[in-house]
């Protein structure tokens, strides 16, 4: 068990459940934040961000762990998402080599990045893998490549799963698209398995639920249905209509202070037509198997 862990994300919706739980198993937890700095809630915070080498080395001094959560995932172009997720995580693993301290280094990447030519979403993904294995020398990496992560204090499937329970189930593109999800409990005791693991093979790991061939747009219409014991109607969005209402949103976020979520980039994500996976071999490397599915999530409110 490594006796200090460097975060970054540490206040995001997958970083903050991931330094609860560590700090909660009794791991020393320092992590990078714009806002915050010193001791609070068991977590020292070093003021700093992903472009500053001073702060990351300070991150990640004496660390013999460090978890890269930090990310964009909105941006009004490709290079939006190419200086945080490319050039920020490399930053990150150079900070993590010259620290002389770090053995294993954790890479929170996304299964999008299966798909490098999907977006510039999935491309920035793929290419902060190949930017982190290339300057990693003798350190140990894992890349995580988790599906839709939903839990408490997530703001995108939240609303998906909410009109589902009272009826109504928005569907994006094709309706034989398969869907996969993960519980952020789930992702979050992967991490901590996989850091707290004697041997953690370098690999790339692909994460869901275990739920066979995910999920079809029936199938959640049918969770939902029998949750509720009403039926779900399903309301089909076009793609024309996606794209439309995401090139509109592209031109008003030019007006607004946040960057766009929707874009014509991430309709091709919304609407690609398998989002399957397999935990076939982070269980065999280090035992990891996810305990809550979809339908617990959602009876229990998990969400």
């Amino acid at each position: 068990m490594p006796h200090c862990v460097a975060l970054t994300g540490g206040s995001g919706f997958i970083g903050g459940q991931i330094a609860r739980m560590l700090v909660a198993q009794g791991i020393s937890v320092r992590a990078l934040s714009r806002t915050q700095s010193g001791l609070k809630n068991g977590i020292f915070w070093v003021r700093g961000a992903l472009e500053d080498p001073q702060s990351l080395a300070e991150l990640v001094s004496g660390a013999k762990a460090v978890i890269h959560c930090a990310g964009a995932v909105r941006g009004r172009d490709e290079d939006s998402f190419r200086a945080v997720n490319v050039d920020g995580s490399r930053r990150v693993m150079e900070a993590a080599r010259q620290s002389g301290t770090c053995e294993r280094f954790l890479l929170m990447s996304s299964l999008a990045a299966r798909y490098p030519g999907l977006s510039w979403y999935s491309r920035s993904k793929f290419d902060a893998e190949q930017q982190v294995l290339g300057a990693a020398g003798p350190i140990s990496v894992g890349i995580f490549r988790p599906t839709a992560v939903y839990g408490p204090g997530d703001r995108e499937l939240q609303p998906l799963f909410s009109w589902l329970l009272r009826g109504l189930l928005v569907r994006l593109g094709a309706g034989e698209a398969h869907l996969s999800f993960v519980h952020v409990f789930d992702l979050t005791a992967a991490v901590t398995q996989w850091i707290n693991s004697p041997v953690a093979r370098p690999a790339t790991y692909e994460i869901s639920d275990g739920t066979l061939g995910g999920y079809s747009w029936k199938g959640l219409a049918s969770i939902g249905a029998d949750i509720r014991n009403a039926r779900v109607r399903q309301i089909p969005v076009s793609v024309t209509l996606l794209k439309c209402i995401a090139k509109a949103n592209l031109a008003l976020s030019y007006l607004l202070p946040r960057a766009p979520m929707l874009t014509t980039s991430k309709v091709n994500e919304l609407i690609h037509h398998d989002w399957t996976c397999s935990n076939t071999e982070i269980t065999a490397a280090i035992g990891w198997v996810p305990q809550i599915k979809l339908r617990r999530a959602l009876q229990d409110g998990l969400f």
